[in-house]
């Protein structure tokens, strides 16, 4: 109750230095909205869509879409990443040879390979989901692989005393113990997935909230963007509590906690 209680707070304070932002600058609404704006927006997002809008859809089928692709693209990055990181965590030569190319093409901005994407799959929902899988795997990938080459090899030594099979010695020891490191990358891949969701969401797509964002740009909805915006920022909220959530559970279940 007491984490409720500061979150309703700070939602309020911020809301307030909202208002008196739009009160004192005297801005046309039209162009700066305020709270009350843009909860009236809300509404109107909620229930008919935005009016003007060459899409019928309305803020719920949007939200549906863009956590559609957000699950696929961010779910396969989580399996990729960690996969491939503890493979080459335990496999350090192959690290070796494979590390150069991962340098290389890790620093590219995901939306960079959006033209390439869209020619190879056409338009859809397909471009979001690389785009937020492009965003969320290398640092998972990378983080997983640091996190195997971190373990005490003192658990590696009591691995071998016991014989383990290597299938055992990857989900009894190696995984375990890397367990804290890959979360908190599946924390940060999170994020960054989440941002380049929108941006792969505003080229091709006929749906979603970053196609929102610029069918409202498009229609000089002030109003209806902000709702957007703040639509997006809870729902990374959200996700954000739902993943440490399952981190705690997981810990508490491996005894790492």
């Amino acid at each position: 109750m007491k984490k409720i209680f500061y979150v309703i707070i700070s939602f309020s304070v911020l809301a307030a230095i909202w208002q008196l932002a739009v009160t004192v600058s005297g801005v046309n609404r039209a162009l700066f909205p305020g709270p009350a704006e843009t909860v009236a927006a809300f509404g109107e997002l909620l229930t008919t869509g935005l009016k003007g809008s060459s899409s019928a859809l309305n803020l719920w089928q949007h939200i549906g879409f863009s956590m559609y692709r957000f699950i696929i693209g961010y779910g396969l990055a989580i399996i990729c990443g960690v996969a491939g990181g503890i493979a080459l965590g335990i496999f350090s030569k192959a690290f070796a040879f494979v590390n150069p190319i991962i340098q290389l093409i890790r620093p590219i901005a995901p939306v960079a390979w959006l033209p390439f994407i869209v020619l190879i799959f056409g338009i859809g929902d397909i471009p979001a989901m690389v785009i937020i899988f492009i965003a969320g795997f290398f640092p998972i990938l990378l983080s997983s692989v640091s996190a195997v080459n971190s373990i005490d090899n003192t658990y590696i030594k009591v691995a071998s005393n016991f014989e383990l099979t290597k299938w055992e010695n990857v989900t009894k020891v190696i995984f375990p113990a890397s367990f804290p490191q890959i979360m908190n990358s599946l924390r940060l891949a999170l994020g960054t997935s989440w941002i380049f969701l929108v941006s792969g969401e505003m080229v091709g797509s006929q749906s979603g909230l970053g196609f929102l964002i610029m069918d409202a740009k498009n229609a000089v909805r002030m109003d209806a963007l902000m709702a957007v915006i703040i639509t997006i920022g809870v729902i990374g909220f959200i996700l954000d509590y739902i993943i440490r959530s399952i981190e705690r559970k997981v810990s508490k279940n491996y005894g790492i906690r």
